[in-house]
């Protein structure tokens, strides 16, 4: 009698857990009142320390495009200032990085068509990082947080991440070295 008694108050208390927990759920998953149905832009409220990483993320970006934007027009020569390719100037052919600068500051002063003819895998990374910039400050000013962000950085390994950022070089590489290759033809 008490071993069945025992049971039935062990269920009930896992049936609570689980409601409890589909609480919380439903209730981090509310912004405005409103609970968001899409599974691929399912918001909820950004902490605190969410804002505050996504704010130093945003600011962060501001700043390196404000640089590049105001040394392009103050003419200002980078490579002097963080070094000319070494590889470039022994073999006479770019390297896999090669364009990078001058694609970034083509990107900062607005001419994104040129950044992807310059050096085609800094204008892609130039737009994902314009991305990046567009999510933080969201989630900083309004507090409102996306969960297809949680998704992809908790489900895409790091060394995916890497591996696509070394295709996407390897690939503005192949460009850019073919381009040198038919001028010096």
């Amino acid at each position: 009698m008490q071993a069945s008694q025992q049971n039935s108050d062990d269920r009930s208390q896992k049936s609570d857990e689980r409601s409890r927990k589909t609480e919380n759920r439903s209730r981090r998953s509310e912004v405005g009142g409103q609970r968001s149905r899409s599974l691929l832009f399912s918001v909820y409220r950004a902490s605190s320390g969410r804002r505050m990483v996504a704010t130093i993320v945003c600011l962060g970006i501001i700043v390196f495009f404000g640089a590049f934007a105001l040394a392009g027009h103050y003419k200002i020569d980078m490579g002097r200032w963080l070094g000319y390719c070494g590889f470039k100037q022994r073999t006479g052919l770019p390297c896999p990085t090669c364009g990078m600068t001058t694609a970034t500051l083509a990107f900062a002063q607005g001419r994104i068509f040129e950044s992807f003819y310059i050096q085609p895998a800094c204008g892609l990374l130039c737009c994902v990082m314009v991305i990046a910039a567009i999510l933080a400050f969201i989630i900083a000013v309004f507090g409102i947080y996306f969960r297809f962000i949680e998704r992809f950085f908790s489900e895409v390994k790091l060394r995916y991440m890497i591996l696509a950022l070394i295709i996407i070089i390897a690939a503005g590489w192949a460009v850019t070295l073919a381009r040198a290759v038919a001028a010096n033809n």
